[in-house]
């Protein structure tokens, strides 16, 4: 299984942005039409939101998108320039950031295209910059945990497993003045997160971000990866946090959510809407994982 993956993700690999797109804006659809839970959730999360279906729908197409659109960033080998353009703004205040030495934080939602973003990062800002800690779950399909590492794993990009060892991973990077990613609409495990406001309806939240801030004194920045139209690449878009982060960690973790709110109504037809966002929260077996929020 894994490699008929790899031969396939190569071939994909191949095709332009504007053809991945196109393609994967079909089998989003077509996803779509085959699940009724799926459509039932899109429609309800979105509707939640206050965003009308008229621009939600769009986001169907870009779940699709979002998918095939990986083989060509984990597929190209190590050194090879990434295959689309990629512009950013707002790179003012990941300066300042750094600046301060005690690292920083970077939060993105489910939206937009989050795997350019740190590829992007180490590709042109590494050098510059320094490295950058991505948070990831590892597949649960034994076979398909390879290729997810190794294709996160980059110069100047570093993924870490949501365990013990991968939150100390992050805050070793923070403690060395480097960058760490985050994505804090996922849905942590069990005892690692509360409940808190997301859309006026309770979700479980991680606590993590607001942890490695407090601890480590890090800077805290919001970046999410904008889609452009008819395969133009991608935009890159850095802002700040518009209130202070609290240090109670329910307080702290309704303000993230409020400022992850703020960013996914910017451009809700790029939103993973189908996300089980309000899923309780599952058992975690090992005790590794205890404080992977």
């Amino acid at each position: 299984m894994t490699g008929f993956l790899t031969t396939l993700m190569r071939a994909l690999a191949s095709w332009p942005l504007r053809r991945l797109h196109a393609w994967g804006g079909l089998a989003g659809w077509l996803a779509y039409a085959a699940s009724p839970g799926y459509r039932a959730r899109v429609r309800a999360h979105a509707e939640l939101a206050g965003v009308p279906w008229a621009k939600a729908r769009e986001a169907v197409a870009a779940a699709g998108r979002l998918v095939f659109e990986l083989p060509p960033l984990w597929s190209r080998p190590v050194g090879m320039p990434l295959p689309m353009p990629v512009q950013w703004e707002g790179l003012a205040l990941v300066e300042q950031a750094l600046a301060r030495g005690r690292g920083m934080v970077l939060l993105t939602p489910h939206m937009g295209c989050f795997e350019v973003a740190g590829q992007s990062w180490a590709e042109r800002h590494g050098d510059r910059f320094g490295a950058m800690t991505v948070l990831y779950r590892p597949a649960r399909k034994p076979w398909l945990r390879p290729i997810v590492e190794a294709s996160r794993r980059r110069p100047y990009l570093d993924p870490a497993p949501a365990t013990l060892a991968g939150v100390r991973q992050m805050l070793r990077a923070l403690k060395r003045g480097e960058t760490v990613g985050l994505l804090p609409d996922q849905v942590p495990p069990e005892g690692q997160g509360v409940w808190a406001p997301f859309f006026g309806k309770p979700a479980y939240t991680m606590t993590l971000a607001g942890r490695l801030v407090q601890q480590t004194g890090a800077a805290l920045l919001l970046l999410w990866g904008e889609r452009l139209p008819r395969g133009g690449g991608y935009r890159i878009h850095v802002s700040a946090m518009t209130e202070a982060l609290p240090d109670d960690p329910r307080a702290a973790a309704a303000a993230i959510n409020r400022a992850m709110e703020r960013l996914i109504l910017q451009c809700p037809e790029q939103y993973l809407w189908g996300y089980a966002r309000y899923k309780a929260p599952r058992r975690e077996r090992a005790a590794a994982d205890e404080g992977a929020a």
